[in-house]
C-alpha cells in the first residue's frame, strides 16, 4: 500500500481516538500507543501500528507465569476460540500479549472502536483468573508482606480467597497504604 494510503489510515485512527476521547500518544508516523483503563487490569497499553497491508493491534497482557504454566496457557487458549479481532499469543520468553491484525481496507472508526473494546474487555475480564492460575504463590507472598508491613491490600482484594486472609477490617482505606488489616481465623 502506498505512503499516501497509510497516511490516510493514520488520520482515521487519530480522528477516531480524538472523537472518542481515548488517551493516546503518537510514537511514530504510523504508530500509536492507546491507554485503556479497566476495572481488574487497571491499565492496558495498546499499540496500533499501520503497516503496508494491515493494522497491527498489540497489547501486553501479563508476563510468563511463575507456576502452573500448562493450566495458565490452556486457560488463555480456550478463550481464543470465542474472541473477536484479537487473540492471546506468547513471545519467545512466554510473556502473553493480545494480538490482532486488521486489513487496511477494513480500518474504519467503528472497527477501531470495536477492536479497542475487545482488547479492554478480554484483558479486564481474564486478568484476575489468569493471575490466580499463574501467580497464586506470588500473590500470597505479596499479601503477607503487605499485611505484615501495614500496607494496603486493596488492589489484591480479588485474591482474598486464595490467601489465608478471607476478611479485611471494615475500616480498610480504599486508596493508598496505611489501612489496618487484621488476620482472621
Amino acid at each position: 500500500m502506498s505512503w499516501f494510503a497509510r497516511t490516510e489510515i493514520a488520520e482515521v485512527i487519530r480522528a477516531t481516538l480524538d472523537e472518542r476521547e481515548v488517551t493516546y500518544d503518537q510514537v511514530a508516523d504510523n504508530a500509536y500507543v492507546v491507554r485503556l483503563e479497566g476495572t481488574h487490569r487497571l491499565l492496558t497499553a495498546v499499540r496500533l501500528v499501520v503497516g503496508d497491508q494491515s493494522l497491527l493491534v498489540e497489547a501486553f497482557f501479563v508476563r510468563k507465569p511463575d507456576e502452573n504454566a500448562e493450566a495458565f496457557y490452556r486457560f488463555l487458549l480456550e478463550r481464543n476460540g470465542r474472541m473477536y479481532g484479537v487473540h492471546f499469543a506468547i513471545d519467545a520468553r512466554g510473556d502473553v500479549y493480545l494480538i490482532g491484525r486488521l486489513p487496511l481496507l477494513a480500518v474504519t472508526p467503528d472497527e477501531i472502536d470495536r477492536l479497542l473494546g475487545c482488547v479492554l474487555t478480554y484483558a479486564d475480564e481474564t486478568f484476575d483468573a489468569a493471575l490466580e492460575i499463574g501467580f497464586a504463590d506470588s500473590i500470597r507472598r505479596e499479601w503477607q508482606w503487605r499485611t505484615s508491613h501495614g500496607e494496603s491490600v486493596e488492589n489484591l482484594r480479588a485474591f482474598a480467597r486464595i490467601t489465608d486472609q478471607v476478611e479485611l477490617d471494615d475500616d480498610v482505606e480504599s486508596a493508598g497504604a496505611g489501612g489496618r488489616h487484621r488476620r482472621r481465623s
